[in-house]
């Protein structure tokens, strides 16, 4: 059954995945609103639903999801099993993206990269270049939620829903200079 919009936003603001106050992005820029995707994802029923219009939007041309952990392992999985391919993910080490856990891209795999919610796709960015480095191709993107802005990959993009958020750098940021507290919620600055 697809999914509109505005049911997708619906299931959000539902969730309690809309929030408001003064946040760090994983990007590093700073917004009045942050998308908590795990709030969505929590429910089994609904991270299916929503995993299958991804899958619909973007067809069944992969041989593999991949997804940046933390916050597209739960979506890509989903994605994965809609799309009925394998699915593995990626993470920091030193500070940099890597597949561990034996995860390996076969040659030529036409992949589809998976992420929660999307602002400048630093992360994605960086998945589409380890499966290029494995020798796959970085088909497609698609994420839940695309909070808006210039991205840093060059491949096709299929984001569930778009939302208009506005963010700044910290420099510009007037939450900052109210001397409201920041919070960070993302999953960036997690230890491995």
């Amino acid at each position: 059954m697809e999914l509109t919009d505005a049911e997708v936003l619906a299931a959000f603001e539902e969730s309690g995945a809309v929030l408001a106050g003064h946040f760090q992005l994983t990007s590093g820029r700073h917004s009045a609103t942050y998308i908590q995707c795990a709030r969505v994802l929590e429910d089994p029923a609904l991270t299916t639903r929503l995993a299958a219009e991804i899958a619909r939007r973007v067809g069944d041309r992969f041989d593999l999801v991949a997804a940046p952990a933390v916050g597209g392992i739960i979506i890509g999985f989903a994605v994965a099993q809609a799309l009925g391919v394998k699915f593995i993910f990626s993470e920091r080490q030193d500070g940099r993206m890597v597949f561990r856990r034996s995860f390996d891209v076969p040659e030529d795999a036409r992949v589809l990269v998976v992420e929660d919610v999307v602002t400048t796709g630093g992360s994605v960015a960086e998945v589409v270049e380890l499966v290029r480095s494995a020798g796959g191709e970085a088909a497609a993107v698609a994420s839940l939620i695309d909070r808006g802005g210039e991205k840093a990959f060059d491949v096709t993009y299929h984001p569930l829903l778009r939302l208009d958020v506005e963010s700044w750098e910290p420099s510009a940021c007037e939450l900052c200079a109210a001397g409201i507290p920041l919070y960070s919620p993302g999953s960036r600055r997690l230890s491995s």
